[in-house]
């Protein structure tokens, strides 16, 4: 066994030997902020530049860039997930969409007009046997009566097929009339009418989030309108953000903890943008690094001669592969491969785990709110700034800041 080898295996043991409680925090309740304030752009901006802290307002943020950065965003959008059913007897069943199973397309089972099939997470479903359940939405003036069935029993959650008899009517129209905001678990209260518009970002597009990009709660028409007029360039990509988002690490060790699979998108004009701004590019929220990260590990695989039978990173697999391999080089072998096979919209998945002992490869900033502690999230902005990442939260802590979702905000520059 060679010396690097050798040396990348004690490494990956010391990475999957971390201990969650060393990446905690004591969080009152009254520090989670359970709606956001009026003006989005008004928000507590913590800046963390090289170990130095202090804080501005968000709408200061145009002013911290220059002519050559480039900010990416996740411009995915929330769909209302939540769908409330009844049984005949009265017993409420919740039903919480979260990925597709047939049509296995986001695009395609939100314009289906007959049935569909749902990945789902049931909520008091000791008393949902094995009959339909059944509940009705009013849709352009005339009441609709919506089928809920469970067809397929999985370890963690069910497929759920919804029929309905008017194919006028597209499973989109029902869920945004019908379903509720997917509000995370830790605001404890009902979502409300204001939350369909709070929690969404100014720039969503595409459909299939059932948790916000909550990075880019802060920004608003205004404050994009000036990164415009400073000639700060600015692109997307598209993550649908998985529920696993808001499952705390309860294991003892992060080794022992499965992290959860996200489907994205980019376009091939955006990896030129990348390959263009190479050293100057700000991620806009976790899920943007984990996008962009696992963007420059496809075409790690890609230029090493591995499979690309399907564009998949698993959760461990970083940490083994060749780190050697430039930024610019990776990307343009993606290029290279998808122009190659005439592939103009590369559709992936990331099961990426990103922990101290991980080094970074596309981004030089981040743009990202205050995380739950014992997070994945947290984990992955310690990996970020280092053990400066307490320091950061007790200023935070310590000056009226207001966290998590609907909370303020921070830039990190390591």
């Amino acid at each position: 066994m060679s010396n690097t080898i050798f040396a990348k295996i004690i490494k990956l043991m010391n990475i999957r030997n971390i201990k969650t409680e060393d990446y905690s925090y004591k969080l009152p309740g009254k520090k989670i902020a359970k709606y956001p304030l009026p003006n989005r752009d008004n928000s507590k901006l913590l800046v963390f530049n090289k170990g130095n802290i202090n804080h501005r307002k968000f709408y200061e943020l145009p002013d911290m860039f220059s002519e050559n950065d480039l900010i990416v965003f996740n411009n995915t959008k929330v769909i209302q997930a939540r769908l409330i059913f009844y049984k005949p007897t009265g017993a409420k069943i919740e039903i919480f969409c979260l990925e597709p199973v047939s049509p296995p397309d986001y695009a395609m089972i939100f314009q289906e007009n007959k049935k569909c099939t749902w990945k789902c997470i049931v909520g008091n479903l000791k008393k949902w046997k094995n009959n339909p359940i059944f509940s009705e939405v009013l849709i352009t003036g005339e009441l609709l009566k919506v089928e809920a069935k469970k067809v397929a029993s999985k370890s963690e959650s069910l497929h759920v097929e919804f029929k309905w008899d008017n194919p006028d009517v597209c499973f989109g129209d029902i869920l945004e009339k019908m379903g509720q905001t997917p509000i995370p678990p830790y605001l404890n209260r009902d979502s409300e009418d204001s939350d369909k518009m709070n929690y969404q970002t100014v720039y969503s597009k595409y459909k299939g989030s059932v948790a916000a990009p909550t990075a880019g709660l802060h920004f608003t028409d205004k404050t994009l309108e000036l990164l415009k007029k400073k000639s700060i360039e600015f692109d997307n990509v598209t993550l649908h953000v998985g529920a696993g988002t808001f499952i705390p690490v309860k294991s003892e060790k992060i080794g022992d903890h499965k992290m959860h699979t996200e489907h994205f998108s980019v376009n091939l004009s955006f990896i030129t943008k990348l390959i263009n701004n190479i050293g100057h590019i700000i991620a806009t929220g976790t899920t943007t690094v984990r996008t962009l990260e696992s963007l420059y590990w496809l075409g790690v695989k890609i230029k090493s001669g591995m499979n690309t039978n399907n564009f998949h990173i698993n959760q461990w697999e970083t940490y083994d592969l060749p780190d050697n391999i430039s930024v610019k080089d990776s990307l343009n072998s993606l290029y290279n491969f998808l122009s190659s096979n005439k592939i103009d919209s590369l559709n992936a998945s990331t099961q990426i785990i990103i922990v101290p002992g991980y080094k970074f490869k596309t981004i030089n900033k981040l743009i990202t709110n205050f995380h739950q502690p014992k997070s994945t999230l947290l984990l992955l902005i310690a990996a970020f700034i280092g053990n400066d990442w307490k320091s950061v939260y007790q200023y935070a802590l310590t000056n009226d800041f207001r966290l998590l979702s609907y909370g303020d905000s921070s830039l990190l520059i390591p």
